[in-house]
């Protein structure tokens, strides 16, 4: 396998695990995947490693006492991935569709986000650097957040 097909497979894997984490309700493994990175909304916050990711969706993000996951499914598609293999960094840029469905509320998308991801290979491994969120089209996210979501200026 070549190095450039190794390093795809590697940060796709990362892109992916974010919905895996964050759909099971995982919010301190979200924060792991940013532990050294910057998480920037298109507010404008710019939340800085574990603990802020990680305390941004407790904040943001309602959580179903049954199973603790917030019901969604976080689906990506369009991934763009551009890779610098001498340069040791990556962008892939995104789209970002969340479904969700609770007992009081049928199947529907209620989010529909674009990322651009930086990454960065420390020590042989690719990590998060930097997430981008902009042109976010928020729809019915009564069901979803614990407050209306914030909207940039």
């Amino acid at each position: 396998m070549s190095a450039i097909t190794e390093s795809y497979i590697e940060i796709m894997n990362l892109v992916y695990s974010y919905p895996e984490r964050i759909d099971a309700g995982d919010f301190a493994g979200v924060g792991e995947l940013f532990a050294d990175a910057v998480f920037e909304t298109e507010g404008g916050e710019r939340l800085r490693g574990r603990e802020a990711v990680e305390a941004n969706f407790k904040r943001w993000t309602r959580r179903y006492p049954d199973d603790g996951t917030p019901h969604t499914r976080h689906c990506v598609s369009n991934p763009v991935v551009e890779i610098d293999e001498a340069a040791g960094t990556a962008v892939v840029r995104y789209y970002m569709t969340v479904f969700q469905r609770t007992a009081e509320f049928p199947l529907q998308p209620v989010w529909a986000n674009r990322y651009e991801d930086r990454f960065v290979r420390d020590n042989g491994r690719w990590r998060y650097a930097h997430r981008t969120g902009f042109a976010h089209l928020p729809g019915d996210t009564s069901e979803h957040l614990l407050s209306p979501p914030p909207q940039a200026d």
